[in-house]
């Protein structure tokens, strides 16, 4: 109640002020209880208001393709054009991907580790991405010098790259010099390269250094051919590498998340959502390769996960040798 006895009129708010109240909730209380409050709220959830950010990451790495697959359409076509941020792991189709581009005229932060995306996709759709300034290819294997040399053509505002992979997933290369003279020579404009545990050689990382003016930091951790001469790298004004030594601290710069991207849990708890009837939304908007049936989303199954005991806790930061 307010003074005077007069009531708060929620309902009556704004759809991109009430956008910005519900980000300060978790998805699942967005998707499942607030469509439930009154009409107001429930159409502001069905808007672009509540999806210019959307963050699936954690859930995403415990789901099946099609379900992930599912959701991503679903909110996407939600956003309206209006998306900025895009958090998702493990997509399996260039298919995905390419759906992601057509709806990326206005994404700037994209996370898309440990997915299937591969370079024949990325060469296709990067023109799309011309807006994106953080990025983050960690753990995605079929990627490689060919897609990160069109990020860097296409990409011109990037600043962020994060391009970390486990040396499990590396351990029939040879050499990835290729991968880091492709960001020397198409990403000047980089102020922060995490590529930890690339089979890169000191070589071309001076590249890096040397094209990459703007760097304030380097993750080149578990990079055991790279020797950096300590006198060379104070040299360049403000700059921070961290490596090739591994250790057990992280950091945190410019919004990306702590170092390891396994959070070590793996209790949970499964709840389900109805998606909305999708037919709102004309056929046009529902392009892009899904079929009607498909974009006619009705349940995704989302769990959460909480716990000391990971099913991938072993799957994380080697320390150094």
């Amino acid at each position: 109640m307010e003074e005077g006895g007069n009531l708060r009129c929620w309902d009556e708010l704004l759809p991109d002020a009430l956008g910005l109240i519900f980000k300060n909730l978790s998805i699942q209380e967005v998707l499942t209880v607030v469509p439930r409050v009154c009409r107001s709220w429930g159409r502001a959830v069905m808007g672009p208001y509540c999806w210019q950010e959307i963050d699936i990451e954690e859930w995403s790495r415990y789901q099946r393709p099609e379900n992930i697959d599912r959701m991503l359409q679903m909110l996407i076509i939600r956003s309206c054009g209006s998306l900025r941020k895009l958090c998702v792991s493990g997509l399996s189709s260039d298919q995905m991907f390419s759906f992601i581009a057509a709806h990326a005229k206005s994404l700037q932060t994209l996370r898309t580790s440990r997915s299937s995306i591969s370079d024949p996709i990325v060469k296709q759709v990067a023109g799309l991405f011309s807006t994106i300034t953080s990025l983050d290819l960690s753990y995605c294997i079929n990627i490689g010098a060919t897609g990160l040399e069109e990020i860097g053509k296409h990409c011109k505002f990037l600043s962020t790259l994060r391009r970390i992979m486990h040396p499990l997933e590396v351990i029939g290369k040879i050499s990835q010099d290729d991968e880091a003279l492709a960001i020397a020579a198409t990403m000047p404009k980089l102020k922060h390269l995490e590529i930890a545990y690339l089979l890169v050689s000191t070589q071309s990382v001076m590249e890096i250094l040397t094209n990459c003016r703007l760097l304030e930091l380097l993750d080149v951790r578990g990079c055991w051919n790279v020797n950096l001469d300590e006198k060379y790298i104070k040299s360049y004004q403000g700059l921070k590498v961290l490596g090739p030594l591994v250790v057990d601290y992280c950091h945190e710069v410019n919004g990306w998340d702590a170092c390891s991207d396994y959070s070590g849990s793996s209790g949970y708890l499964a709840w389900d959502f109805v998606a909305g009837d999708m037919d709102d939304y004309s056929d046009e908007t529902v392009s892009d390769g899904f079929s009607e049936d498909e974009q006619s989303i009705e349940d995704v199954e989302m769990w959460f996960y909480d716990g000391p005991d990971a099913e991938d806790a072993g799957y994380d930061w080697p320390q150094s040798p």
